[in-house]
């Protein structure tokens, strides 16, 4: 009997990109085809229409913040899901198709989000270049291969593929920047709790309503979940509408995080369930223990509970 045929992984291509880089790190990746996709949109279609089992797309970045195309995509659309995390340390490169002096290079080919966190020091050691903004990562350092600029601004993965000279390392300006990727997959049932997992949503708050914004975070507050992230991106309805995306520390299958769930349910217009999945740790974390739930807030207090307004209800005082 033949095979089951290896998995098929697509990520924010093309070849060399941090994408690329980020997605080879996990063991899953090891067998299966990995492929670049043009665009986050052509990647997470090809995860809804079953040309590929998941997509490595950019989250966010410790610098330039939020992916807006990727928010975009998830809160838009057949339902997708987050189902693991990676966060890698951006170290760019610049790079060119042989051993120039800095002073020689008038074009740099950069994607805007490097241009921007190599800004300082693009001005302090090749002051007299024009950055030239290009798709991705990848996107510089085959251009720069092909001779179309002089320099490219790249990961070292892309100078690596390209064969091209490396004419200095690590030139952000914020030398411990990271990004943030998320694997999409179509939704199944998430992995199981680990104890430090992270669960991402997308909310539509109801905006006729004095505090609703407010209400959300309420709900919970109140049931021990803390919120690391929020970004709020308009909905293309009209100014002033807003979904508002959240991580929040804890799994849907806990049962602090089930029951703030049914209450954001009650109080939003919509609710979109993006993920629960293992927190990634960051490059240079020391581990730690997992966080502890607060007080009257883990399953076992929450069971508790239940069963003492089950007594009262059933008259057992």
């Amino acid at each position: 009997m033949p095979g089951t045929p290896p998995a098929r992984y697509v990520y924010l291509g093309p070849e060399g990109t941090f994408a690329e880089q980020a997605l080879r790190t996990l063991p899953i990746a090891r067998k299966a085809r990995l492929e670049p996709a043009a665009s986050v949109p052509e990647a997470l279609e090809a995860v809804r229409t079953g040309e590929a089992d998941a997509a490595l797309v950019p989250l966010e970045n410790s610098v330039g913040g939020a992916e807006g195309v990727t928010l975009d995509e998830l809160a838009n659309g057949e339902p997708l899901v987050i189902t693991r995390e990676v966060v890698l340390a951006v170290n760019f490169v610049l790079a060119a198709r042989s051993e120039v002096s800095l002073d020689s290079i008038r074009t740099v080919a950069a994607h805007p989000n490097a241009a921007r966190q190599c800004r300082g020091w693009l001005r302090s050691h090749v002051p007299a270049a024009t950055v030239l903004e290009v798709l991705s990562n990848g996107a510089a350092a085959a251009a720069a291969g092909a001779g179309e600029y002089d320099a490219a601004i790249c990961a070292p993965i892309g100078a690596e593929r390209g064969k091209l000279a490396v004419l200095a390392r690590e030139i952000a300006d914020h030398k411990d920047a990271m990004t943030r990727f998320a694997l999409v997959a179509r939704p199944g049932p998430p992995p199981g709790p680990t104890g430090d997992d992270i669960t991402s949503l997308a909310v539509y708050i109801s905006h006729d309503r004095v505090g609703a914004l407010l209400t959300v975070l309420t709900e919970l507050a109140v049931r021990g979940v803390n919120l690391t992230r929020i970004e709020s991106r308009p909905t293309g309805e009209r100014l002033g509408r807003y979904a508002f995306f959240l991580d929040c520390t804890g799994h849907v299958a806990e049962a602090r995080m089930g029951e703030a769930l049914q209450g954001l349910h009650r109080v939003c217009a919509e609710v979109r369930f993006l993920g629960s999945y293992p927190r990634a740790a960051s490059p240079g974390d020391v581990p730690g223990p997992p966080p502890q739930a607060p007080l009257g807030t883990s399953d076992a207090d929450f069971a508790n509970s239940a069963a003492w307004l089950s007594r009262l209800r059933a008259g057992d005082l």
